[in-house]
């Protein structure tokens, strides 16, 4: 970030509101009142607007509000409320990224970060209609205001994934959060491990968003340090690789190794399934300040959980839990 950027206000008390604010509305209404004093409840309207505008436009910049001005969450835990498709951005034939828009433009999404949601659809299964649940991690994150992005990959026998390749713009999708254990806040833990296959990089990036954000050089206090094994079949599967080289490049602590089951012929990364060679060489050791986070799909999960297990990780328990060594979402 350049040296020389505005600061920003973190307060109704900072300089640039009180110099760029309340100085000149105090200045333009003293002075008008001893001018034309007919002519100041005209000059406190204008102070009032441009007053205002002024702040409504820093608020983003803000620190925490307080409540009675925050927006409300879009999400609700025990309710299933309907969002419609706004945008969907194709990437592959069945892998595409679904915008969906929240109730108004300024609304959050209110998923806390390593938390999933809920989504359902009433389907056609085996000649029977059943409502169809299955979880989903946002791509986007609260930092987004108005809509949340999901990306997923549909599979020809699939249900809720093959349902979504089906949604049309103005479309609804049924929804219902926030779930889960893992909750992230910076100092959870000082070293990340993290082995994603597939789909399975979502709740991963939304984490290492997060910790990248948080930064000291974005103003945060994150020094947490992050490993990531992203593991697929071929080239064109590996998802949202453009966004991860980004991060890797921005950021010194976070690195990302990919493992390809059919490589191309010129190829830096690793070759076949994740072994847990790859686990000792990449991702750090068993230790109290780390955590290893797994998602994928089941197959790789069971043999993920028994090779750190091999190596001497804490043995995974079958529903994770926040303090686990080894989480699996």
């Amino acid at each position: 970030m350049s040296q020389t950027q505005q600061s920003k206000a973190t307060s109704f008390l900072s300089p640039q509101f009180i110099n760029g604010v309340y100085i000149p509305s105090g200045l333009l209404i003293l002075g008008v009142g001893i001018v034309r004093f007919e002519w100041l409840p005209f000059a406190i309207a204008v102070s009032l607007v441009l007053g205002a505008w002024k702040i409504y436009s820093a608020a983003p910049e803000l620190g925490p509000m307080p409540e009675k001005m925050m927006v409300a969450n879009a999400l609700k835990p025990d309710v299933f409320q309907d969002f419609p498709l706004k945008e969907k951005t194709i990437l592959s034939h069945n892998v595409a990224i679904y915008r969906f828009s929240l109730q108004t433009p300024t609304q959050i999404l209110g998923l806390p970060i390593g938390q999933h949601m809920s989504v359902a659809a009433t389907l056609d299964v085996n000649s029977e209609s059943k409502e169809v649940v299955r979880s989903y991690t946002p791509i986007s994150s609260d930092e987004n205001l108005g809509y949340f992005d999901l990306l997923i990959k549909s599979y020809p026998q699939g249900n809720i994934s093959k349902h979504m390749g089906t949604l049309k713009i103005g479309d609804t999708l049924k929804v219902r959060g926030p779930k889960g254990a893992m909750v992230y806040a910076p100092g959870l833990v000082k070293r990340f491990g993290m082995i994603a296959g597939g789909t399975g990089i979502t709740p991963m990036l939304q984490i290492i968003r997060a910790i990248v954000r948080g930064r000291p050089r974005n103003g945060g206090d994150d020094t947490t340090k992050v490993d990531l094994i992203f593991a697929n079949v071929n080239y064109e599967d590996i998802l949202l690789k453009e966004d991860l080289d980004a991060l890797a490049k921005e950021d010194p602590g976070f690195r990302v190794y990919y493992v390809l089951n059919n490589p191309p012929e010129i190829w830096d990364g690793g070759v076949g399934f994740c072994t847990p060679d790859m686990i000792k060489a990449k991702l750090p050791p068993p230790s109290h300040d780390m955590k290893l986070l797994l998602c994928g799909p089941p197959p790789m999960i069971s043999a993920m959980k028994k090779a750190t297990d091999s190596l001497g990780y804490e043995k995974p328990r079958p529903v994770s839990k926040l303090g686990d060594q080894v989480f699996c979402f």
